[in-house]
């Protein structure tokens, strides 16, 4: 499984995110898809962070980050025999999850929050794919969540009573009911895919 990071890089979030997944029985990698403009980020949550982050992720073309997401399931195939990869994305990693649906040789994909999914919503996913979103996000709204339902009626597409970020223990939009259902719903959705 391939981790996809937010924009504040692979922080203490991410890492305990693949860590639960590897408590789970998963080989889980978060890949640092910032190290093509700055290696080792690692942001927290306030309005500097926010601005820092999205001025690295402006810095990466989505087909550069693509290709780096391409060596990280090849690897994880070559190292362990993995005939099926799945990713799992979360803010800018969820819109990264479903491009990976879209354009990658991957198994299934899950979005948390994928605040660009609505830009790709005419591409077609490849390979299964679950979404999660939260009512509340001021980032994203309930009409761009409606565009992709409509444009993919057959995708589970799920929304919490939360806010942007609501599966994040660092962040104070955290939710944590809609974080443990999200999660045992990916869990259920990697178990029959993978």
């Amino acid at each position: 499984m391939v981790i996809l990071q937010e924009i504040f890089g692979v922080n203490g979030h991410i890492r305990s995110v693949a860590d639960g997944y590897a408590k789970d029985g998963y080989w889980a990698m978060a890949p640092a898809l910032f190290d093509r403009v700055e290696r080792n980020v690692e942001l927290g949550y306030g309005p500097e962070d926010v601005k820092r982050g999205m001025e690295i992720r402006n810095q990466i073309s989505v087909d550069a980050t693509l290709t780096d997401i391409t060596a990280c399931t090849k690897k994880a195939a070559d190292m362990f025999g993995a005939k099926k990869v799945a990713v799992v994305g979360y803010c800018w990693g969820g819109t990264l999850a479903w491009l990976a649906a879209t354009s990658l040789d991957v198994a299934a994909a899950v979005s948390y929050y994928g605040g660009l999914i609505s830009k790709y919503a005419a591409e077609t996913p490849r390979c299964p794919v679950m979404l999660h979103f939260g009512k509340r996000d001021a980032h994203i709204p309930k009409s761009e969540i409606d565009a992709i339902r409509q444009a993919h009626p057959n995708i589970p597409v799920y929304l919490y009573d939360a806010g942007h970020g609501f599966n994040c223990d660092q962040r104070g939009s955290y939710e944590p009911e809609s974080a443990a259902l999200a999660r045992q719903r990916t869990l259920d959705f990697l178990k029959q895919h993978l």
